[in-house]
């Protein structure tokens, strides 16, 4: 997927030198191998994604506020989660609370195709305005409650959720495809939060423990979870 070439007539040199200090600091100096999610990392501008009086803070790693009481994902954290998909390129990947729409962007530089769900009406519009102006066209966004899934274009080889749960919503492990990967934050808003990869087996499901996370909730009912077996961490 190559980014449109709007982008590339508007392009900060500050905020370029900036991108590639982050993937170096954030991502490779911390782990970050596949050269894919570098390659996308490197690709996408995350300042578009960003309300404009934080522009210049957009390289920094840490979480920032986006409105409506959600958050863009530091960028080392967005990596980890992709890389965790193991992509190769051919897949259907659903996302779960599209946000601003910066991972969005960054899975479709690797997958086929992102289906994307968001409950907020004003940050799905915002996300696909954003990646129409990059020329990204292998998404779709759906305004609706991400802890059901988009059940009309399952099963997805690989769900990316970018919102923690208690547990593991059923719903959406019942979308992922037998071999797939779902990568969630799992824990409370006001406790540990664990960032988990859940591979599916036939019926059955293996959860692995990444490491230790924050995110804002995924909104719901605590109904319809599942329980994981869960490895011990791999890092923090």
């Amino acid at each position: 997927m190559i980014l449109g070439r709007f982008w590339m007539r508007g392009r900060d040199p500050d905020l370029t030198q900036a991108r590639e200090a982050m993937v170096a600091r954030d991502l490779k100096a911390r782990g970050i191998r596949d050269p894919r999610v570098i390659e996308a990392m490197r690709a996408v501008p995350r300042e578009m994604f960003v309300p404009p009086e934080l522009y210049r803070e957009a390289y920094a790693d840490r979480a920032l506020p986006i409105g409506h009481g959600q958050t863009i994902s530091q960028p080392y954290i967005v990596a980890l989660m992709i890389e965790a998909l193991a992509l190769r390129g051919g897949e259907t990947v659903l996302e779960v609370g599209v946000g601003s729409g910066y991972a969005t962007a960054v899975l479709s530089q690797i997958a086929n195709w992102v289906v994307g769900v968001e409950r907020v009406p004003e940050l799905a519009e915002g996300a696909r305005e954003r990646l129409r102006a990059l020329g990204i066209e292998n998404v779709t966004i759906h305004v609706g409650d991400g802890r059901y899934g988009w059940r009309d274009e399952a099963p997805y080889d690989e769900i990316l959720v970018s919102a923690a749960a208690p547990e593991v919503p059923a719903e959406l492990a019942e979308q992922l495809a037998d071999g797939g990967r779902l990568v969630i934050p799992v824990g409370e808003e006001t406790g540990t939060q664990v960032l988990t990869a859940v591979i599916r087996r036939g019926r059955e499901f293996e959860a692995q423990a990444l490491c230790s996370c924050k995110f804002v909730p995924l909104v719901g009912g605590d109904d319809g979870l599942i329980e994981g077996r869960t490895a011990a961490p791999d890092g923090t």
